[in-house]
């Protein structure tokens, strides 16, 4: 079973989680990802202009922390931090609440300021979380099934907590469980890409799609994916005739949608109704019986990725 060590600490707006945060790295010997970090690692990845959409915001950041994993064993301190690999072996997601009247207080000696002041900056930190929250989650409240452990710090400050996580990672095995491994990775790569490219986003690096007019979305979802990993493709390249008349013309011909040349693979994507899907297979296999050489796959939406693994398409060059 493919595990991480990751921590996500996340916590009502006032309540220093982030110093909490600080220390459980410290003492744990991970590294540490902050918001602020975060924020840095995306404008390097996809640049500092882009726009990513709000629903594709977690996406992003799932796909720079899988790399990352299998690098360091990390604590992350960012706003939703918990919705991040939901049921992945080796994660204990932290959250930290503590009353208002606490959080106020922290944010007068923070911030230096009156206690009116204080209050009404928690409201505005507040709403503007649960605004994010609404935006990139599609809710407005974090149900409290969606953490591990959830510590009330009222009589407590950030050393005690840090030590409590400390020890609940190290009950769950965390130090023990290594870094991701890179198949695991890949195999979070390909799932979180596949999505981000129905939101739009493209493939970092400066990669960007041919300008090719694809007669279906599936498909430049699909070629997409190909820049992503660096895999060389030709859309459409060639028509192979699978019937002729008596003067001996192509009266039908089968064009594959994608052609891999380090493959020497043509791909046939599929989503229509089971009608036309039966049609094309048998398309495919007087394909295969005329040209025996051939070496084609059709792909089904679904299978898209068990195949792209099959195959070896998703190792990055």
């Amino acid at each position: 079973m493919n595990r991480m060590a990751l921590i996500t600490v996340s916590g009502l707006c006032g309540c220093r989680h982030e110093e909490v945060a600080r220390l459980v790295a410290q003492r744990l010997k991970f590294q540490l990802i902050t918001e602020a970090r975060l924020r840095a690692m995306i404008a390097d990845e996809f640049g500092a202009e882009t726009a990513i959409p709000d629903k594709a915001c977690l996406l992003v950041i799932k796909s720079l922390l899988a790399r990352l994993a299998t690098q360091h064993s990390l604590v992350i301190v960012a706003p939703h931090a918990e919705s991040l690999f939901k049921n992945f072996p080796g994660v204990l997601r932290v959250g930290i609440i503590a009353p208002a009247a606490q959080r106020i207080g922290y944010l007068m000696l923070d911030h230096r300021l009156e206690r009116p002041a204080a209050k009404q900056l928690l409201q505005q930190l507040e709403s503007q979380l649960t605004e994010d929250r609404k935006r990139k989650l599609g809710r407005a409240l974090v149900p409290p099934e969606s953490f591990d452990l959830l510590i009330n710090s009222q009589q407590f400050d950030s050393d005690p907590v840090a030590a409590v996580v400390v020890a609940a990672a190290t009950e769950r095995g965390l130090i023990e469980h290594g870094l991701l491994s890179i198949n695991a990775e890949s195999q979070i790569q390909f799932q979180v890409r596949l999505a981000l490219a129905r939101h739009g986003v493209r493939p970092p690096a400066g990669v960007a799609l041919k300008q090719v007019q694809f007669s279906h979305p599936s498909e430049e979802i699909f070629a997409n994916l190909l820049d992503f990993y660096r895999i060389a493709w030709e859309y459409e390249p060639r028509s192979f005739p699978v019937q002729w008349d008596a003067d001996g013309k192509p009266l039908v011909s089968f064009t594959p949608d994608f052609y891999l040349p380090e493959q020497d693979l043509y791909i046939e994507l599929t989503t229509m109704k089971q009608s036309l899907v039966t049609r094309k297979n048998r398309k495919v296999k007087l394909l295969r019986s005329i040209y025996p050489h051939l070496n084609i796959q059709v792909f089904y939406q679904k299978d898209i990725q068990n195949l792209v693994f099959k195959y070896g398409l998703g190792s990055a060059s």
